[in-house]
């Protein structure tokens, strides 16, 4: 039997342990991680914060005993410590203080990533959060329930920081973005498309601070510890309240949040979500396995390290991008799940390669739908590319069709070479499968002119006779 250890049991970690186990019956797979769960689908916080869905329990597609009755040993609540890379030995501890040590023949790094934190003054006060594992999720959660939680700031108008804003929002929270940049999304769309975001979230009532850069945490002074104290003493209890309990509240609210200092202002606030995105989680293989410029694992097309025994996958790992042509680092499940995939074959003797990835993505808020897939006009830009784009914007159906709305299309392309470099959608309605069109363009270098004349059927139930992608690609220079 070959042993191969996997550390990091989410959706990479899981990837790789279900190809070998239904592969490949030579191999004994050992599965390690620190939470207590496995497959948390963390996409879904937001949507359980915000009540969209009915129970967190669905926000997980297997568990420890899955894994068990396909015959692997799974370690949870256990963190990996160090690994001995010459001698091949993983060590670990419980979260009891136990310790053990696995030895391994192939060796899966599958650490994920680590929340961005802002090293500024007050960050340890109670009531900052970042967003990255359930428990983090539960914890905001049950905060939000908190009546006297009325306005909370979330910092960075990424995807996360835009879904969270939505999903406090509709706890009935006053909620202000913050983002040191000029516009929401702005790592995967331009301002054309993104501009579509910023009203939607205006007018459901978050407000926006962009152009804002956050300096300092405020907490509370004793007088307004005294009186919330009381205050929520009152609520809680209703009768005449025991020293200790008092005495509880006032040492909680002491050190708690409430205001947030940036370069524009003051702002009191009660809680703080910090959406500042990820970076890749290497602590584990620092000084022994390459990094690349993102410092991220630097791995093969078959996910291998510089170490030829230990693969890195996931977060933790490079991924490359046909729409750069190069090797880069991008943070999404998807990319987790095929890099999984992909060292899972090339473990048990498949040697799968990795086709590449164009970091297709998605987001919907208060009813408005962006994809895009590549890279934006403002990055290719910075990354040294001639580039143009071609912009179209029309009614996804014909006009005398009923539920028909607006669709904002806009390809990225290559001036030199002509081919796709990128595309960015906005809708009200549904357009996000063509954005899967895109991706594979990209993925096969087609060019802007090819799209102009490719065959697109036509029905009025779904699009235009000259629908927007035809219509956008013919409209390029």
């Amino acid at each position: 039997m070959v042993k191969t250890v996997i550390i990091g049991s989410n959706h990479a970690g899981i990837a790789a342990a279900n190809t070998l186990l239904d592969h490949y019956p030579d191999q004994q797979v050992v599965m390690i991680d620190k939470s207590n769960s496995l497959s948390y689908l963390g996409c879904g916080s937001p949507l359980w914060v915000g009540r969209q869905i009915d129970s967190y329990e669905t926000l997980f597609y297997t568990n420890k005993e899955a894994f068990e009755e396909k015959g692997a040993a799974i370690h949870m609540e256990t963190s990996v410590v160090a690994v001995d890379f010459d001698k091949k030995i993983v060590s670990c501890c419980r979260v009891n203080g136990e310790t053990f040590e696995e030895t391994y023949d192939n060796l899966v790094l599958a650490t994920g990533s680590k929340p961005i934190n802002l090293n500024l003054p007050g960050n340890d006060y109670a009531g900052i959060h970042c967003l990255k594992t359930f428990e983090d999720c539960m914890v905001v959660d049950e905060e939000l329930d908190d009546p006297m939680v009325q306005n909370v700031a979330v910092v960075g108008a990424g995807y996360i920081g835009v879904e969270m804003a939505e999903a406090i929002k509709r706890r009935g929270k006053n909620v202000l973005l913050f983002d040191i940049e000029s516009q929401v999304l702005s790592a995967y769309y331009d301002a054309w498309l993104s501009e579509d975001m910023s009203n939607t979230l205006s007018e459901n009532g978050v407000e926006l601070h962009l152009n804002e850069k956050v300096m300092s945490y405020q907490k509370n002074d004793v007088m307004d510890v005294f009186l919330r104290c009381i205050e929520e003493l009152v609520q809680e209890i209703k009768v005449n309240p025991d020293t200790q309990i008092a005495k509880n509240k006032m040492t909680s609210l002491d050190n708690k949040v409430s205001g947030i200092v940036t370069d524009k202002g003051e702002y009191p606030v009660d809680l703080v979500v910090n959406a500042l995105g990820f970076i890749p989680n290497v602590d584990l293989g620092q000084g022994r396995l390459t990094l690349s410029k993102e410092k991220a694992y630097l791995v093969d097309e078959h996910q291998r390290t510089n170490l030829a025994d230990v693969y890195a996958i996931g977060d933790c790992a490079t991924i490359y991008s046909n729409a750069l042509n190069e090797v880069t680092h991008i943070a999404l499940a998807t990319n987790a799940v095929r890099s999984g995939i992909v060292a899972g074959h090339s473990i048990g003797g498949s040697e799968l390669k990795s086709l590449g990835v164009q970091g297709s993505n998605g987001i919907s808020i208060f009813g408005q739908n962006m994809v895009s897939t590549g890279i934006s006009y403002e990055k290719a830009k910075t990354l040294g590319f001639k580039v143009a784009v071609t912009d179209f914007e029309d009614l996804q159906k014909p006009s005398f069709m009923k539920d028909n709305e607006q669709v904002k299309l806009r390809i990225v392309y290559d001036q030199v070479s002509r081919r796709v470099l990128g595309a960015q959608m906005s809708s009200k309605g549904d357009m996000s499968m063509g954005i899967h069109m895109f991706s594979l363009a990209i993925a096969k270098q087609v060019t802007v002119d090819e799209l102009a004349l490719l065959d697109i059927f036509f029905l009025p139930h779904f699009n235009q006779p000259y629908n927007y992608i035809t219509m956008a690609a013919l409209s390029a220079n």
